[in-house]
């Protein structure tokens, strides 16, 4: 049989690693994949790979995943065709519109949806007809005080300055774990030799986490940090630079640094250390070592987004590398120069334009937070939401208060998912339409490379061809529009394919054809193995949007919310906070219907501190009840030194024992789901990020 060698790049998560996949003829004339391997040529990932790459081809094999649209009658699922699935769609939920307003109709956006291009070209083609304020995604279950911090002190929520890992002599890491991640709002494949590249040249690299993360048992130091506290810290941090002299002037032009300054004059490292258990003589410490180093970044990712002072946290990390004088310089934090430039081709976007209508939260960039969709489907009353849309997205599992957003979901009238599965969430749906595989479509990164460690290019022709009476998702869309605005009588624009668009940005952007690389889809196609457009520099003067193009170190909402985190509670004696966790294999729910992700030593169990276990009459391995305001659930516990005394943690997306789902491997893990503990009443008031992390809960046995 004939082997054919075929590059493209993995894009399940952030890393966008280099692949060299091989595939066969096989005897009816199809393909099949018979190696995946790391690309050694790749420009950026250098010949890495980690598991969720090789488990492209079970995604591929999968016998549960969904190839033609399925409409649930009764209890059963039957076979449905494209044209009569948008047609149902459409008259559904038009009619709900019209009976009930704009806003009866919602929208949910999974982690997905960014991971494929034609999710991002062409999902607002349909969903931007419904015309509704009822939009939710993954976002604010996530990065959103990322966003909120860059909108507020840059001018653009994707103005996100990134840590110039490869030329950075300090590293500072908050609620981060990297070598898990494969990087995260960083793409940086092959983490681990970059941190260590650090240590061998002089460097350091210090880790802040509640638990000893496999990021944290390669680092130079480790921290624990109660969990919920980082702003503490961080509040300790900036105060000691301040105090002691240790800033430097930064080249950016700045507004409201004096303000900032007499801000933060109460939050002293010796105030702050009781809220983050950390020793003010270690804050105090680090602070040092940060301002001694020759160049400096504190990055902070999801274990800080994810806690009630999310946006603080973000805001104090930007500070501190602000007046380090290591934002916007080599070595320190600095944004990218993509190819494809979202920040030079959109606006700056907009927050708090309008509110949830149960509980008044903010909305961010048209979508309100996530937290709040499930009121808006149980709370009766004008607007209530009695329609969904989801796409790509498993928030049963995902979001805060799962078991509550399930009996959300069961009241609906009509429910339209576009995906793969008939999972925890979309077993609820009336119809599920789903689209190629990641293998069966082309794919340019338009996301991942503006957060990328340096910048790159290349795009992902598909390796297999699109099988005889699928849609990719992107015709999904188009079809779908076509089809509610014949129903509701609406203007359509024209659209085109993804490739084009993606053709259109590159040649317009800074790459193109007004330069020396003259970029397009068809160049890049000769270049598989992706292209290097150097390293990252300070560009951030010029690129600001903010209205007098200077960075706004004092944003009014940012100081306003410093009187909640000053009002905030002494921690309770003896108090368990649960945090969450990752793991290499494990980047969403969907990818425990693989074998080879879920193979080895099981990673379902609440981690515990053995002390901790001892004091409650518990032992290692038995099975407890773990209980929280929201729910409870039960699971086997772990006993772990590597966690913080008074933190448990347990992993995201697991629980999938719930009737009616149909992904065979993952029904058969054991484990529970985090999110039948986190409660959705738990916010970063300013954002409406949801507050996973630090969540209080007790354990008791089963």
């Amino acid at each position: 049989m004939t082997k054919t060698l075929n590059y493209r790049a993995c894009h399940l998560c952030e890393a966008i690693c280099g692949l060299t996949i091989e595939t066969t003829a096989t005897d009816d004339a199809g393909l099949q994949i018979t190696s995946i391997k790391g690309d050694a040529q790749d420009s950026f990932s250098r010949g890495h790979i980690c598991p969720k790459a090789v488990a492209l081809q079970d995604i591929q094999n999968d016998p549960d995943r969904l190839r033609h649209p399925m409409q649930r009658v009764g209890s059963e699922w039957q076979a449905i065709a494209w044209e009569d699935a948008f047609a149902l769609v459409a008259e559904r939920l038009a009619a709900i519109q019209e009976r009930h307003g704009q806003n009866a109709v919602a929208v949910y956006q999974g982690n997905p949806s960014v991971h494929n291009y034609g999710l991002m070209t062409h999902s607002n083609y349909f969903l931007g007809l419904l015309k509704t304020r009822n939009r939710y995604s993954a976002t604010s279950v996530d990065q959103l005080p990322h966003h909120l911090t860059s909108h507020l002190m840059y001018g653009h929520g994707l103005l996100l300055p990134i840590p110039d890992i490869d030329h950075t002599d300090f590293m500072l890491i908050l609620g981060g774990n990297p070598l898990a991640s494969n990087g995260s709002i960083m793409t940086v494949p092959d983490v681990e030799k970059r941190l260590r590249a650090i240590q061998a040249r002089g460097g350091k690299v210090v880790v802040v986490d509640p638990r000893r993360s496999e990021t944290a048992a390669i680092a130079d130091q480790h921290l624990f940090v109660r969990p919920g506290g980082d702003a503490a810290l961080l509040f300790g941090l900036l105060n000691t630079l301040f105090s002691e002299g240790l800033t430097r002037d930064s080249h950016l032009p700045v507004d409201g640094l004096e303000e900032v300054r007499q801000a933060v004059s109460g939050f002293n490292a010796e105030a702050m250390s009781p809220l983050c258990a950390v020793p003010a003589a270690q804050i105090r410490q680090l602070a040092r070592d940060f301002a001694a180093a020759r160049t400096a970044v504190c990055y902070g990712r999801m274990g800080i987004s994810t806690q009630a002072f999310g946006t603080l946290c973000h805001w104090l990390v930007q500070l501190i590398n602000l007046i380090s004088g290591n934002l916007d310089r080599v070595g320190g934090a600095l944004c990218t120069e993509p190819a494809v430039d979202l920040v030079a081709s959109t606006s700056g976007g907009h927050f708090n334009q309008w509110q949830s209508r149960v509980s008044g939260r903010p909305e961010y960039g048209g979508e309100l937070p996530v937290s709040a969709l499930a009121e808006e489907m149980l709370t009766e009353g004008e607007g209530q939401v009695r329609a969904l849309v989801t796409v790509a997205g498993n928030p049963v599992l995902s979001t805060p208060n799962g078991r509550q957003l399930e009996q959300a979901l069961d009241g609906l009238e009509f429910m339209v998912s576009i995906d793969l599965y008939i999972n925890e969430t979309t077993r609820y749906a009336d119809l599920i339409l789903p689209s190629t595989s990641a293998l069966e479509n082309d794919h340019y990164d338009t996301t991942f490379n503006m957060f990328a460690v340096r910048n790159v290019s290349r795009f992902n022709r598909a390796i297999l061809p699109k099988p005889e009476g699928a849609l990719h998702d992107w015709e999904i869309f188009v079809g779908l529009a076509k089809a509610f605005a014949a129903r509701t009588g609406k203007e359509l624009k024209p659209t085109m394919a993804p490739a084009q668009m993606i053709d259109f940005g590159l040649r317009a952007g800074r790459y193109g054809d007004a330069s020396a690389y003259k970029l397009s889809v068809a160049s890049l196609f000769d270049h598989p193995h992706g292209i290097d457009l150097g390293p990252l520099k300070s560009n951030l003067a010029p690129r600001l949007k903010t209205a007098n193009q200077r960075v706004q170190a004092a944003p009014p909402a940012i100081l306003a919310d410093l009187a909640r985190f000053a009002a905030q509670q002494v921690p309770v004696a003896d108090e368990l906070l649960l945090i969450g966790r990752r793991h290499v294999r494990s980047n969403n729910s969907w990818m425990h219907n693989y074998h080879r992700l879920v193979k080895g030593k099981p990673r379902h169990q609440l981690l515990m501190h053995p002390e901790d276990l001892a004091s409650r009459g518990l032992n290692d391995g038995q099975r407890v009840r773990v209980s929280s305001r929201v729910g409870a659930i039960e699971v086997e516990v772990l006993g772990s030194v590597e966690m913080m005394k008074g933190v448990v943690s347990l992993p995201h997306g697991w629980g999938h024992a719930r009737p009616g789902v149909q992904m065979t491997i993952a029904m058969g893990q054991p484990g529970s789901s985090a999110n039948d503990l986190t409660d959705e009443q738990q916010l970063d008031e300013l954002s409406g990020n949801a507050a996973l992390n630090g969540v209080p809960v007790t354990v008791a046995a089963a």
